[in-house]
């Protein structure tokens, strides 16, 4: 069976060979230049200690330089899999999640015929450039001399010229001896209105598009005549040109950003040559349309931040933000865009000519991360002089937050807008319960102190308000977990007036937006951090550093299970012991009996694991119940 070559092509640009070498070998990360797309690591074909095997993403290509191991992806896969190549194509294909083509008799055909298409167009390419020499190209001679394009340019991008003539190229291709079909399906000759057929591009100036491999697989063409319907004319859709899966001037832009140069992304073919002039050659473009997800990923294989040039007008800002939202739930760590503002009114092109390059490279200098984009969109404009306007503003915020992808990109975006929105808003005057069911303004606790030592936090503690505090903390050092346990938090009976006034904070606390220095401040004084200074709570599970959110809300529920347990059982004893002095018999003793030993048993009883995380769950239960044991120790000695 043979694969078309688009197939393949397509899993070359879903797949990075460092992605699939990387689940074989420890890189080398000071050794590795990871924005360049070059890896090193020790050679995973031979022992070794040294980092002598070599991965270039930008080529596609390893080699080690002690055992002279050599290949592709496909072949990685081969030797390190045991495997031929189309059970290789299929491990790859599947982790990449593309479909196996089906088998296809004809795909030699299909894919000789597709070779065929690509030498029509080199030949196109190669007529359009000589037609630019000649007497019907001197208009188009004169425009691009008025762009300031030098001839050395003309001639790397391959710029021609196709004249007004109806068929002068088709005529040129069967000449060659090329059948009609084929320069249909290869984009360079369509029906005309009159049911004839005319070539596709008339009185253009012409830029061949190649892919990543540098074949032509279509054209560009920008009109001469200031009233064409179309400014600028693409090829159509053929069987070799995807617009939605290339980009203009792909290949050598990823052979500058390897070199280090920034990936930057314009508008259109004339900015990039322009820049390209200018020497800033890792330039690319869409090709007629709207950036799409696979020119995303395309992009993000040459470059972990590829810098996108927004022409300085309305119609710009709008493009940068349609890639912006189409980029959020792709961003992660190390993967994102930035974007370089030009001046109002001026794309590239327009600022190298007019202020030359280094007015250009300041523009790039000054590129700002994607959430300043976003940030903006959300607040120009925006009137925030109501509750309502502001919780319309807050819900907008979280929505555009929820479309990350990434857990830890999506909690710094939280932060980030948190910080922002601090900046912008005045900090909310709150107005929680009172914690008898009634509500009040809150005032700062009368107990907050400057230090632990003196914090009314610290002194007289209950089992119970040990169990609270330890709830309350692993709340606060995990405040994504608040809304699970808001229900819980509503409900409680609080032991002490201070716990309650924190619950209450954490209830109104939006940990998407705010920061726990808003939670603090939300409290007054330093009651917050003297709170989560108390020496006891710093050995809880849910408080240590590198805890996870399950590990945290695990802990939290234990608290609470055994809190509500005590509570019960000593709820059950007071009301048998009121039973027994109004003349009780031996069932009620006993039943004083069991609800003292239920109460004593609560905090004792380990949560109910099984599987791996029983081991886990036993030594989370063991350290809430010695620091129990501690407390109420310290509590009877004082008595």
């Amino acid at each position: 069976m043979r694969l078309p070559d688009s197939f393949l092509d397509e899993l070359r640009n879903r797949l990075s060979l460092s992605q699939v070498v990387g689940r074989k070998v420890v890189w080398d990360l000071r050794k590795s230049n990871q924005a360049k797309g070059d890896w090193w690591a020790p050679c995973p074909f031979h022992q070794e200690k040294t980092a002598s095997f070599h991965v270039d993403d930008q080529k596609g290509f390893y080699y080690c330089f002690g055992c002279q191991a050599k290949g592709n992806l496909f072949g990685f896969v081969m030797e390190t899999e045991n495997v031929s190549f189309m059970e290789a194509v299929e491990l790859l294909a599947r982790e990449a999640g593309m479909q196996m083509p089906a088998r296809d008799p004809e795909a030699a055909v299909k894919s000789d015929r597709r070779s065929r298409l690509a030498e029509l167009c080199e030949e196109a390419t190669k007529w359009f450039r000589l037609q630019l020499s000649t007497r019907a190209g001197s208009e188009a001679r004169t425009y691009l001399d008025g762009r300031g394009l030098q001839k050395q340019t003309i001639d790397r991008f391959e710029i021609g010229f196709a004249p007004g003539e109806r068929e002068g190229l088709r005529r040129h291709l069967m000449d060659k001896g090329a059948p009609p079909e084929m320069i249909e399906a290869a984009g360079l000759a369509t029906p005309a209105e009159d049911g004839d057929v005319r070539d596709r591009f008339l009185n253009r100036i012409t830029f061949p598009i190649r892919d990543g491999r540098g074949r032509c697989i279509g054209f560009g063409g920008r009109a001469m005549n200031p009233n064409a319907k179309a400014k600028y004319l693409n090829s159509p859709e053929t069987e070799l040109f995807d617009k939605g899966a290339n980009l203009y001037n792909l290949r050598e832009a990823r052979a500058a950003a390897g070199k280090g140069a920034p990936l930057l992304v314009a508008e259109g073919y004339m900015d990039v040559i322009a820049l390209a002039q200018a020497g800033f050659e890792a330039a690319v473009a869409p090709l007629g349309t709207a950036v799409t997800e696979r020119q995303l990923q395309l992009l993000w294989r040459v470059a972990p931040e590829p810098i996108v040039a927004l022409d300085g007008d309305e119609a710009g800002q709008r493009a940068g933000l349609r890639v912006a939202d189409l980029a959020l739930p792709l961003i992660k760590a190390g993967q994102s865009l930035r974007f370089a503002i030009l001046p109002q009114g001026q794309d590239p092109d327009d600022l190298i000519r007019a202020k030359g390059r280094d007015a250009m490279q300041a523009v790039i200098e000054g590129a700002s991360p994607m959430i300043s984009l976003l940030w903006q969109r959300e607040t120009d404009g925006r009137q925030l002089d109501s509750p309502e306007r502001r919780a319309a503003f807050d819900d907008d915020l979280r929505r555009l937050i929820r479309r990350i992808n990434d857990p830890g990109l999506r909690r710094h975006y939280g932060d980030e807008f948190a910080r922002l929105r601090a900046d912008l808003l005045p900090p909310p005057v709150r107005a929680p319960r009172n914690g008898k069911g009634g509500t009040s303004r809150w005032q700062p606790p009368a107990q907050a102190m400057s230090g632990t030592r003196n914090s009314a936090l610290a002194s007289g503690l209950s089992p119970d308000a040990v169990l609270e505090q330890v709830a309350l903390a692993g709340l606060v050092h995990h405040p994504r977990l608040i809304e699970s346990f808001a229900d819980d938090l509503e409900r409680m009976q609080w032991s002490r007036e201070d716990h309650s006034a924190l619950a209450d904070a954490l209830l109104s606390f939006d940990p998407e937006l705010e920061t726990r220095d808003d939670l603090g401040a939300r409290l007054g004084g330093d009651t917050l951090e003297a709170f989560l200074g108390l020496a006891h709570l710093r050995i809880v599970p849910a408080t240590r550093p590198g805890a996870d959110d399950e590990t945290a809300a695990a802990c939290i529920r234990d608290a609470l299970n055994r809190l509500e347990t005590r509570r019960g059982a000593e709820r059950e004893r007071e009301e048998a012991a009121e039973d027994l002095e109004a003349g009780g018999d031996e069932a009620l003793t006993w039943r004083v009996t069991q609800a003292a030993r239920r109460r004593d048993a609560a905090i004792r009883a380990p949560r109910e694991e099984t599987g791996s995380a029983a081991e886990e769950a036993a030594e989370m239960s063991k350290r809430l119940q010695d620091l129990l044991d501690t407390r109420v120790w310290e509590k009877t000695k004082r008595k």
